[in-house]
């Protein structure tokens, strides 16, 4: 597999930045993951937009959508094996060893690799950890992950399969690396952007061709859903069995909809 940084085409496997980038050294960037199809990535409008909105929260100026754009087919068009996923990272560049940015200018490398798979069915447990809705970063998908990763593997740890997180107020917000969504009392429902979760691209797309309401809403809504599913550009919608003790139909009615839906208009609009 080959990688694209900063208009070079590189071995994926090859040093390829500065030790002291700074998405090295401080986790000065921003990212994003889109599915790949058939060879052509899904939703990439919607993901370039996001990158931009992430990268001006941090100060980071964003390449143009055309540079993009041509980033994406030269690095999909070196690929020599099985693509399923594109990651697009932006980051501070190379800078000093300390939070202040030098003044080299951003790094911009996009990679890829085989999709993955995932289970037809996902377990949660609730991490003791909060989701910081104040937070600087609050809704920004940075390079800043250790929070997740922490969460991610204290989760496997109790035999869950992902954690979620509730906001510092004990109201539901996202998972590590994906969104959540249920239906309370008949409704289908997903936590609001207030809570501090990210403003995920499967999980706009869920709500324009499903419906859906953002609310805010304590986890112990949890106890009186039906069904819960997790959205995001790797799982797509996966039905969630459990949320600690509490288990679920997989799928139940209204997620075996939705994910009717995906499938029918996902096929056809690939870059909506």
């Amino acid at each position: 597999m080959y990688a694209w940084v900063d208009g070079r085409i590189v071995p994926a496997g090859d040093p390829a930045i500065a030790v002291l980038d700074h998405g090295l050294t401080v986790g000065d960037g921003v990212f994003e993951t889109l599915a790949v199809r058939d060879g052509v990535p899904f939703a990439l409008r919607r993901h370039l937009d996001r990158l931009a909105a992430s990268a001006g929260r941090l100060g980071l100026a964003s390449p143009t959508e055309a540079t993009l754009r041509s980033a994406v087919a030269e690095v999909l068009g070196a690929a020599s094996g099985p693509v399923g996923r594109l990651r697009i990272t932006l980051t501070g560049g190379v800078g000093p060893l300390g939070s202040g940015r030098g003044d080299a200018g951003p790094t911009l490398i996009l990679a890829v690799g085989p999709a993955g798979t995932w289970p037809a069915a996902e377990t949660l447990a609730t991490a003791p950890w909060p989701r910081n809705e104040r937070s600087a970063l609050a809704g920004v998908k940075t390079t800043s992950y250790a929070e997740n990763v922490v969460a991610l593997a204290w989760a496997r740890g109790v035999g869950a399969g992902e954690a979620l997180f509730c906001d510092t107020r004990g109201l539901l917000s996202e998972c590590t690396g994906s969104n959540i969504f249920a239906v309370l009392d008949g409704e289908l429902v997903t936590p609001a952007l207030s809570t501090g979760c990210l403003a995920g691209v499967t999980r706009g797309l869920v709500l324009a061709w499903c419906g859906g309401a953002e609310v805010e809403v304590a986890a112990d809504a949890l106890d009186r859903a039906s069904e819960v599913f997790l959205t995001s550009s790797t799982r797509d919608i996966q039905p969630v069995s459990r949320v600690d003790q509490r288990t679920f139909p997989t799928p139940g009615p209204v997620t075996a909809s939705a994910m009717a839906t995906w499938t029918a208009r996902a096929g056809t609009e690939v870059d909506p």
